[in-house]
């Protein structure tokens, strides 16, 4: 069963792509008709924008009702990830009309046509400038609200054919003023801008399906309301999956004293669980530990000296897991390096032989670790 909130949200998302649906229908009708009767090409192209806009806003309605079913055998972690396929095919959309636009205004360049602007004409499509600036801002507000990348790009296409039609605007009254025809050539600079724009949204798009950490702000918060829980020393190692806008599971591992008895820490693997999951919607599957050593001195040391050590290169944000084993004669901990390193790899290899140089009668055990989201804690 959806959530309340999940309900409400696709709701809001549809209820807005309704709203797109009808106002591009309308003016992509009223443009249609102005560019045949004023033979004006740029006209015509942006009737054709505000089609695929109605479009845009026919497949956000698809693909919202699709991302809200529920989660079955097949897919367990839901269906949300179909939001961002949806997005996918509106960049699409935006790309093919930025495409198409081009091709016909360099046809419009080889073999120009004189326009035919009325006074009507260019009042209904200065009138469309501010329908289309008032639903884009209307629109693109909207998704960021409900976090919808589809209504977001749907609102971002919007406000660039409000440019399209303030650029045909403008170039109808340099006609009427001065006989110059400029309009093929704004026709292609304008659909180079909406090339540009279809591949930014494309990319971020492609970059949310490949898999992201997720919102820095995000991983910080929920580190720190987990080192506040009694007991836990720190957090480190949050990992989240992102299965659709607001979906996330993922792990995390927790440091505690070496001391802790098992009920209590199954408790505290639970309490931690529970509250993650009721103030961020974030389903953590295991929670990993870390012992700490509280008790001997020579292991207490020991590790602030390696600290000190590693933690003095450049690129070296944390370690994290220590464990000294005295009859191994062996250390064992992770090191989180920056991805701003120009090689992780060669400061793992740097830090290794420093702490074997050092301490020659050890062995280590160190693992290479990452922050995802490139903070300290």
């Amino acid at each position: 069963m959806q959530s309340d909130e999940e309900s409400k949200r696709g709701k809001v998302i549809i209820r807005a792509s309704i709203i797109g649906i009808v106002a591009n229908v309308f003016l992509a009708g009223f443009k249609a008709l102005i560019g045949i009767i004023s033979s004006s090409i740029s006209i015509v192209l942006d009737a054709v924008n505000n089609l695929s806009d109605a479009l845009s806003s026919v497949i956000t309605i698809i693909g919202t009702k699709l991302a809200g079913r529920e989660a079955d055998k097949k897919h367990p972690f839901g269906y949300g990830r179909i939001e961002y396929l949806s997005s996918l095919v509106i960049s699409g959309i935006v790309l093919y009309a930025g495409v198409t636009s081009l091709v016909e205004s360099i046809k419009n360049i080889i073999n120009p046509k004189e326009p035919d602007y009325s006074v009507v004409s260019l009042v209904i499509v200065g009138l469309a400038v501010f329908v289309k600036i008032g639903l884009g801002l209307f629109v693109k507000t909207t998704g960021e609200k409900v976090n919808s990348d589809s209504l977001i790009n749907s609102g971002k296409d919007a406000l660039l054919d409000s440019v399209i039609s303030s650029a045909t605007l403008v170039a109808a009254l340099i006609f009427k003023f001065s006989g110059v025809s400029l309009e093929a050539y704004l026709g292609a600079i304008i659909s180079l801008v909406i090339i540009k724009a279809g591949f930014e949204m494309l990319s971020d798009t492609v970059s949310k399906l490949l898999g992201e950490p997720g919102d820095v702000q995000l991983l910080q918060d929920i580190k720190k309301t987990v080192r506040e829980f009694p007991g836990v020393r720190g957090a480190y190692d949050l990992i989240l999956h992102n299965y659709g806008p607001d979906t996330y599971s993922g792990s995390i591992h927790i440091e505690v004293d070496d001391d802790l008895k098992i009920d209590r820490l199954d408790e505290l693997n639970r309490e931690i669980m529970a509250a993650v999951n009721q103030k961020y919607h974030v389903l953590l599957t295991a929670v990993g530990v870390y012992s700490v050593n509280t008790k001997d001195e020579d292991t207490i040391r020991l590790k602030e000296e390696i600290g000190k050590l590693v933690l003095a290169h450049k690129f070296v944000k944390q370690i994290h897991g220590f464990y000294y084993s005295r009859k191994e004669q062996s250390v064992r901990f992770d090191v989180v390096i920056s991805f701003d390193a120009e090689s992780r790899q060669a400061v793992f290899a740097e830090v290794y032989e420093e702490l074997k140089a050092k301490y020659p009668n050890l062995q280590f055990a160190l693992a290479m670790d990452m922050d995802y989201g490139e903070i300290i804690g």
